[in-house]
This record gives structure tokens, sequence and C-alpha cells, in this order.
């Protein structure tokens, strides 16, 4: 709380009583058209060509763009996006903006543009292919404080960006390694010689789910569809598609589903509610007391049962599980002790992944938000008429 009062205090200190002039974009910058090229026409390099996409569409070994250079993109999906460069760049479908350098810094007019990048989106033109055009973006007024306020304005809203890559990298270098020792440590405890356990077929400990639910008592956090449930063993989400009409195969707590189309998804979930399901998603239900319902879930989890699943699949283009060969599937079975302790070790492990899967884009969402908050604060300038 102190580090942003202070950091309220220093942006009011510098912005207190400084002169703004305000000026049409076009008036104080050099904003062109970038040149068509294609591929087949331009020698491969390393010089990135601009085109309408976030990144690079391709490299070449020619510039038409040398120094701090803004882009806008225009036309197709991304239509409008800015970006800034600080190295030689070819532009072709976007154009380019270069602001009049004696009197307006090239990152204080980038920092400004994406203050106004929703404005600037809302510029697309065309009922095909959409597109923005730089007269348009011309015609924004851009406040214009003296260069030393600008510099620092940049100075603040850098190390925000910079802080927030930082922590997504932590993170991210965090996550990596944590999923790697859990894969490690799940690997280690699923794997049993086979003389020393006893070993039984799927069909042998579980069958898929026989009753019936209906419509009326499905709503968007217990009806599941093969759509939200999520890849990699990630769970499901709420559903956006809701059942107007019809019986549908009913899950019960502790259930297990599995998304039975394109099994390398790895798309599984245990369920933790009763609910409904369609015929994309298989219920696996226990039906005796050989296995807990969690030991069976981190068996059903592991890649070995996907990898399985794959190689009996049917359908090339669209895979479908082979629901007889899945129930044929072999599992060991420790006794029940022992699968209590691999539970509670796994189950430690899933926790932290989660909560740092989960933390990561909840920690880049608030460092986004602390960045446009004093964005916000450094660039609305209060115009004449609005004192």
């Amino acid at each position: 709380m102190s580090n942003n009062l202070n950091m309220q205090n220093s942006i009011a200190k510098l912005l207190d009583g400084v002169a703004v002039e305000w000026k049409l974009l076009g008036e104080v910058s050099e904003i062109a058209r970038g040149k068509t090229i294609t591929a087949k026409s331009s020698i491969i390099g390393n010089i990135p060509v601009i085109s309408g996409g976030k990144k690079p569409a391709y490299y070449i070994n020619e510039y038409n763009r040398n120094g701090e250079t803004i882009t806008i993109a225009g036309s197709g999906a991304y239509a409008g996006f800015v970006m800034y460069w600080d190295k030689p760049i070819f532009v072709s479908d976007s154009f380019s903006i270069k602001p009049n350098e004696l009197i307006l810094s090239t990152k204080y007019t980038y920092h400004f543009l994406l203050l106004n990048q929703q404005k600037i989106h809302g510029m697309k033109k065309g009922s095909g292919v959409p597109h923005v055009y730089p007269k348009d973006v011309s015609n924004l007024i851009i406040p214009i404080p003296p260069l030393h306020v600008q510099t620092e304005i940049v100075r603040i809203l850098d190390t925000f960006t910079e802080l927030t890559a930082e922590l997504t990298a932590e993170l991210t270098a965090e996550l990596t390694a944590r999923k790697k020792q859990y894969n490690y440590y799940r690997d280690k405890l699923l794997t049993f010689k086979e003389d020393e356990i006893e070993w039984k077929t799927l069909g042998e400990v579980a069958n898929y789910s026989n009753t019936r639910i209906s419509f009326n008592k499905l709503n968007e956090k217990n009806y599941v569809g093969v759509d939200n449930l999520l890849q990699n063993q990630a769970g499901k989400t709420n559903s956006n598609y809701m059942p107007k009409e019809g019986n549908f195969t009913e899950y019960l707590t502790d259930d297990i589903l599995i998304g039975n189309i394109r099994p390398y998804l790895k798309k599984i979930w245990q369920a933790d509610c009763s609910g409904g399901t369609n015929g994309d998603v298989l219920v696996i239900r226990l039906k005796n007391n050989l296995l807990t319902h969690r030991y069976l879930y981190y068996i059903l989890a592991d890649d070995n049962f996907f990898e399985y699943n794959m190689q009996h699949s049917k359908g090339a283009k669209m895979p479908r599980g082979n629901k007889e060969a899945i129930l044929k599937y072999r599992l060991p079975i420790p006794p029940l002790e022992e699968q209590a302790c691999i539970v509670e070790i796994l189950d430690k492990f899933d926790t932290l992944t989660n909560s740092l899967t989960e933390g990561l884009p909840r920690e880049i969402e608030l460092r986004q938000k602390q960045y446009e908050y004093y964005r916000n604060l450094l660039l609305n300038f209060p115009k004449v008429e609005d004192k």
C-alpha cells in the first residue's frame, strides 16, 4: 500500500504544473504505409517483415524502416494492433509511425497508442477483411508534455512491463520444474513389476455409467461436454452449451470422465459433483472396493493410459477411443494402504502444480492492471477545456 502511495505521490509531483500541448498525431508524426512484398519475391534473411499479425510474417534481407518505429497492422484479424520496434524492419501490410523526436518521444507515443488500443481497433472498416487506415489514426489527439517528462513517463511504464516479464519468466520456470518433479514421482510411484503385484483389467474393477439424468437437472456447472473438458489432465471448465431436451449419461461424485474424441488431448476429470454428459465423454465408475477412486484417477490420468487409448482408437481424422479396448487396459492393484500413500504424495504435487498454474495468469493479470492504472494516471492529461 505504501509503495502505491509513494508512486502516486511521485506521479503527482512529476505532472504538477506541467504545460501540455495537444496535437493531432498526424501533425507531429510521419505516418506511412508499408510496401507490398511476397515471400517468393524476397531473399530470406533476419529482418522481420511486419504484416497483419502479432508476429513477423517472415524474415528477409532488406529493410524499409530503421531505428525506433511504431507499426500498426493495416488489415486482417489483428487490424489496428500496435507494436514497437527498435531495430530495422520491413513494413509490409501495416503502416509505420515516426514521431518528430524534437518534440515527441517514440516510446512515449507507443505507450499513448497502447492506451488507445481499443479505440484504434474500433476504427476498423470493411464488411469482409477489416482494415484500419492511417488517415483515421492520424486524427488521434496526443498530449505532448516536455520531453524530460515524456522520458520519465516511459521509464515508469517500461519498468512495469519489465517486472511483468520477469515475474512471468520466474513463475513459468518454477511451474516447469514442479511439473517435471511431479511427473518423475508419478512415474516412479505408478510403475510396478509384473510379478510383484496383482494386476486387473479396468473392466474387472469398473464399468461405464448406465444411469441417465434429465436435461432439466443440468446447468453450466454440472453439464460436461468434450469441449469443456480441458487438455492435458487439467480438469474442466463451465460449459457454454446447455441441452434443451432429452436424457443424458449420468455421472456421480468421484466418477472419472474421459474425453473420447482425440484421446491424445488427454482430457480427464474426477467428478466433484453429480451431473450429466453426452456420448463423446466416457463415465467410468468403480464397481468394487479393490481400488480407491483417487488412485484409479491417477492411473487413468497417466500418459501410459492415453498412449494405450490412442493405439486402440478408431478413425484417422477424428480418432475415438475404443470402449471395449479401454476396459481391457491393465491396472496395477497394490494394497489399499499403499494406494492411500501414493494418492497422498501425488495430491500434494497436484495441488502445488495447480496453484502455480492458476497463480501464473492471476499474477500476470495483476501486474497488467497495475501497469494500466499508472498508464492512465500518467497519460490522461486534462485538456484546457476540461479544467
